[in-house]
């Protein structure tokens, strides 16, 4: 008796190699996004944080100067009481003067941040001074900087190779500032006063695959002033020790309420 062979549909060929390739297909990616996520992510992160630092610094600088340096003349910040023949007894600051000044700089770092979370890149305060770095499209859409794939290679001319990876930073809790100074002596009997603005922020450095928390410090001079004491009789290698001494308040830290 003659056996009748019986072939296999085509379609049923077809089916079970497209079953297989997209079996391939998936294995292949998460292979890939296993390696992107162990290997890559620090060092794609590395560049995202450098961005992240960099813009808020812009942001950060700026505010000082707008409020701070821009508004405030340096004796402004200073109260000096004299004795009656005209010695320094003691040098002050005015203290409600900074802590208004410190107010509007905190308070305007925090709303810029925000608005680029939120990509309102027209309520930007210092817009001029961020779309020279950053693209606008980019910000509209909360998004930073667009780091290339090509850089996990290490290799200058593979940075600008691969799909490009989103960065977005996101403000967590409230920016803190405080004022800190620094006294040093200058000359013969002199004093030279050192101003600085600390401005402190934490951020979140937002991936499509992986998030990190960050704090970007920034300390800016405001203020330097030279308070002249009188002439000691004798000076060898500093102030005598017979000098009258300055008095200097210790204000390491002043944060606004």
């Amino acid at each position: 008796m003659r056996k009748v062979k019986f072939k296999k549909p085509k379609t049923l060929k077809k089916t079970n190699i497209l079953i297989i390739s997209i079996i391939f297909v998936l294995i292949i990616l998460i292979l890939i996004f296993n390696f992107i996520n162990k290997k890559a992510s620090p060092i794609i992160m590395n560049y995202a944080q450098m961005e992240a630092k960099k813009l808020s610094s812009i942001i950060i600088n700026k505010a000082i100067s707008k409020h701070i340096t821009e508004k405030v003349a340096g004796d402004e910040l200073f109260t000096i009481t004299k004795e009656d023949n005209g010695e320094i007894r003691l040098v002050d600051f005015n203290t409600p003067l900074i802590n208004k000044f410190l107010t509007e700089t905190t308070n305007s770092v925090q709303m810029n941040l925000r608005n680029i979370e939120k990509g309102d890149i027209d309520a930007l305060e210092f817009s001029d001074s961020v779309l020279t770095t950053y693209d606008k499209d980019d910000l509209e859409k909360g998004i930073i900087y667009e780091v290339s794939t090509g850089v996990i290679f290490g290799n200058p001319l593979l940075a600008n190779v691969g799909p490009k990876i989103p960065v977005k930073i996101n403000l967590i809790g409230d920016a803190t500032s405080y004022v800190s100074t620094e006294l040093k002596n200058y000359g013969i009997n002199n004093a030279l006063i050192e101003v600085y603005v600390n401005l402190q922020i934490s951020e979140k450095i937002i991936l499509p695959f992986y998030d990190k928390v960050i704090n970007v410090k920034t300390k800016a001079p405001v203020a330097i002033k030279v308070v002249t004491g009188t002439v000691p009789k004798y000076y060898s290698n500093g102030l005598n020790q017979s000098t009258p001494s300055l008095s200097l308040p210790a204000l390491e830290k002043e944060t606004d309420n």
